[in-house]
């Protein structure tokens, strides 16, 4: 703890330009000759084109450019998205069909980019975009995730795009037929949009034979090393920087079509070519999240020990393979497949399909949230089958403190974790329950309690670098391999830095998004951001007092072996001069010596990290009008240590309001012939400001052992545990009334139909 200890609640600093419209994002840095793009999206969710004209649109005011698919292959680019794939069950290779950038003879989605127009303005690519004409011989859509249908690739002839599985399944079978209990649940985890508050955008430059690419994402890195490979370009000849960005959430993170196009057309017109989709656009055409149906099942011994799990989920992947999906999807699932259960055997089997729908995100499909929603919720039906205590049940079940490192029967090594103690202060905040369900009761309304223990997986990139430069106007610049997408990473690795080394925090400036300042990172994704930097950061500090070591020695008079830094100053027996590191780089600035003016350094966690905690909540509903409400909602956390608890609590309640959103009101909806039914905030319900109650929350940390600052992150944490502590509520609610399945979103409609006949399925 010598090196971590200074914890303090400090106010995000970069809020003052937010808050006051200073931020810089993709539609504040327009140069007055960028030329605007628009894209023609297919209206239909699956035909052959027949025909495409695009030469009105070419002959439009202000155009200067109209490409297709064969356009696009003209000028020599790789016109193929990557995609990435899992083996099968039996060992063979899942699907991999193309898919282009621009639709190839054949559309599968509504939204699906056809053709790119560029103009002078975006209200004349927009209308030049009116002008082109698509015909179609339409074919039927593939909207069930299930085995055959109209066949979308001819790689997949029924529509199957892998069979993955996990786990020993020959023992689980054995465990469940000598089990003295089984219980088993149909869960659904219902499509949600992510809705970022700034859609997707971005602009290219193509000058002196250079790319520049800006974009709203999670990382430059990752979409440079894209842009090489897809464009055939040297890494050298490409800039990629990310200015302020509206919210990220896992969809950002991957490389989109548009992206490639809009730096093809900068190349091809030698001029800056820009782009922003609008609502609709981005409902239509960004990667959604969730989607999957898992039957689990759990075996128990007489004393209500889990001796086995098993779960088939059918997951739907959309029209095509995402860049990272299928392996961050099944890879996520396993790794908290057990939840902070003492569990010896397991089977996990994970079915993807084909639909004609838009592309379902790696970190939205079926991963972290996913795999502990279908946990928690059977976990909450077994209690109710076996007439046990829902808080006893998994404290029965827990891995005692004593047993780690330990070893889940998925291969992960938890190193650390006290569950019953964290669950038990979520249990001592919740006391009162039933008098508060009895007090409802009277006023006609139901009230019910949920819980939810989760735990996290975090990594992702385990490595990452950080640079340090001392500035001539006495400020530090702190350069960053991750990416804000408004988590507050300029306080936090401000105030690390700051805590590590004395600098003052309002001197040190957080340089993030410039693939020319910092030569690789690994973004933001997996709430990997903290760990990793914070571990780049100390080895970078590590480095820079190894550096400037000999020079003060010598500037002091002393040994080196006896100069000291304590995290605010050098010091020596015999020497008066206790230089802070500000004033030891005036020093050697004035000598001359600019190589301690900058230091970097690149860094590697081994292990893993493994944030849980409980959650509590309490839905109250109507049975009138099926309204159900988040009247009480408690939060118990094991971050390990926190740099700054005030926003850590505020990522928590970010999470917990996404997952109330998910529970109570969002829920994408497609017809028959794949339209998109809930393509505006119209028709599609975000949770606000009246949906969501007082978040308690308390920090309760065991701090990690697999990083030297005892961190676990914390980004996704309040989704994770909001969805099944929400959805076992309602459950808990209406089981009184004799329903047992209820699934997500639970809006009047479908919980006054449940209550009115407990016989209806969740629908």
């Amino acid at each position: 703890m010598e090196k971590f200890g200074k914890s303090q609640p400090v106010k995000r600093t970069e809020d003052l330009r937010f808050l006051t419209g200073q931020g810089t994002y993709m539609d504040d840095s327009v140069p007055e000759n960028a030329l605007f793009a628009a894209f023609f999206r297919s209206p239909v969710a699956h035909a052959k084109i027949t025909s495409l004209d695009l030469e009105a649109a070419r002959a439009s005011e202000g155009v200067h450019l109209v490409m297709a698919w064969e356009d696009l292959v003209s000028t020599g680019i790789d016109t193929v998205m990557s995609a990435t794939t899992v083996a099968n069950r039996d060992g063979s290779q899942a699907a991999a069909p193309e898919r282009h950038m621009l639709a190839k003879g054949r559309v599968r989605f509504v939204g699906e980019p056809v053709a790119v127009v560029v103009a002078d303005t975006p209200i004349q690519a927009r209308d030049a975009v009116e002008q082109i004409w698509m015909e179609t011989d339409d074919l039927p859509a593939k909207m069930d995730v299930a085995a055959g249908g109209e066949v979308l690739h001819p790689e997949a002839p029924d529509n199957r795009a892998f069979d993955w599985g996990l786990g020993d399944e020959a023992a689980t079978e054995a465990a469940f037929q000598s089990a003295a209990y089984t219980v088993s649940l149909d869960v659904h985890d219902n499509r949600v949009i992510v809705n970022s508050i700034e859609p997707r955008g971005c602009q290219a430059t193509w000058f002196e034979e250079r790319l520049h690419f800006a974009y709203g994402g999670q990382g430059v890195w990752g979409m440079k090393a894209q842009l090489a490979n897809k464009l055939k370009l040297e890494p050298d000849s490409i800039r990629v920087t990310t200015p302020d960005v509206g919210g990220g959430f896992g969809m950002k993170a991957m490389p989109y079509p548009e992206y490639f196009l809009i730096a093809v057309a900068a190349m091809q017109l030698k001029q800056t070519v820009h782009w922003m989709s609008d609502r609709s656009e981005a409902i239509l055409s960004d990667h959604h999240g969730r989607d999957l149906t898992s039957l689990a099942e759990l075996a128990f011994d007489q004393n209500y020990k889990i001796t086995a799990y098993r779960v088939h989920s059918r997951c739907n992947l959309g029209a095509y393979n995402s860049h990272f999906a299928q392996a961050i999807q099944t890879n996520l699932f396993s790794r908290v497949l057990m939840g902070v259960y003492d569990v010896q055997t397991t089977y996990l089997r994970v079915e993807g399909f084909y639909t004609n729908t838009t592309q379902v995100d790696a970190y939205r499909g079926a991963g972290r949230p996913e795999a502990i929603y279908v946990l928690e919720r059977v976990i909450d039906r077994a209690a109710r089958e076996l007439s046990i205590d829902p808080w006893e049940l998994r404290r029965r079940n827990f891995i005692r403190p004593d047993a780690f490192p330990y070893e889940s029967a998925t291969g992960e090594t938890y190193d650390v974790g006290e569950f019953d103690m964290v669950l038990s202060r979520a249990n001592s905040q919740s006391e009162g329950f039933a008098q508060r369900k009895a007090a409802d009761a009277q006023r006609g309304l139901i009230r019910g309690q949920g819980l939810c223990y989760y735990i996290e997986s975090i990594l992702g990139d385990p490595n990452e670098g950080a640079k340090v430069e001392f500035c001539e106007n006495g400020t530090v610049n702190l350069y960053v391999g991750t990416q804000s997408n408004g988590q507050g990473h300029e306080t936090v690795y401000a105030q690390f830095l700051s805590d590590q080394t004395g600098i003052p925090a309002e001197r040190i400036n957080v340089v993030q998004g410039d693939s020319d300042r910092l030569a690789q990172g690994g973004g933001t994704g997996g709430s990997r951001s903290v760990t990793t930097q914070s571990n780049a950061t100390l080895v970078t500090i590590d480095t820079m007092i190894a550096a400037f070591t000999p020079y003060l020695a010598d500037k002091m008079g002393v040994e080196e072996s006896i100069l000291t830094f304590d995290h605010e100053t050098f010091r020596a027996p015999g020497s008066n001069l206790t230089p802070t590191l500000i004033e030891a780089a005036e020093m050697a600035r004035a000598d001359g010596r600019s190589d301690l003016l900058q230091h970097e350094a690149r860094a590697r966690l081994e292990a893993r990290s493994y944030p849980n905690g409980a959650h509590v909540a309490e839905v109250v509903i109507d049975p009138k009008t099926g309204e159900s409400r988040v009247e009480r909602y408690i939060v118990v956390d094991d971050f390990g240590n926190l740099i700054n608890p005030l926003l850590a609590e505020g990522q928590v309640h970010g999470g917990v309001v996404q997952g109330i959103g998910q529970a109570l009101n969002e829920h994408v909806v497609h017809d028959a012939q794949g339209q998109l039914l809930t393509a505006s905030f119209m028709d599609y319900a975000l949770p606000r400001a009246a949906d969501v109650p007082m978040i308690k929350f308390t920090s309760a940390p065991v701090p990690s052992t697999a990083n030297p600052m005892g961190m676990k992150g914390c980004g996704e944490a309040g989704t994770v545990g909001a969805l099944a502590a929400v959805a076992n509520a309602v459950q808990d609610a209406l089981w009184d009334f004799g329903v047992r399945q209820a699934d997500m979103p639970f809006t009047p409609h479908k919980v006054w139909e449940l209550l009115n006949d407990g016989s209806v399925a969740a629908k």
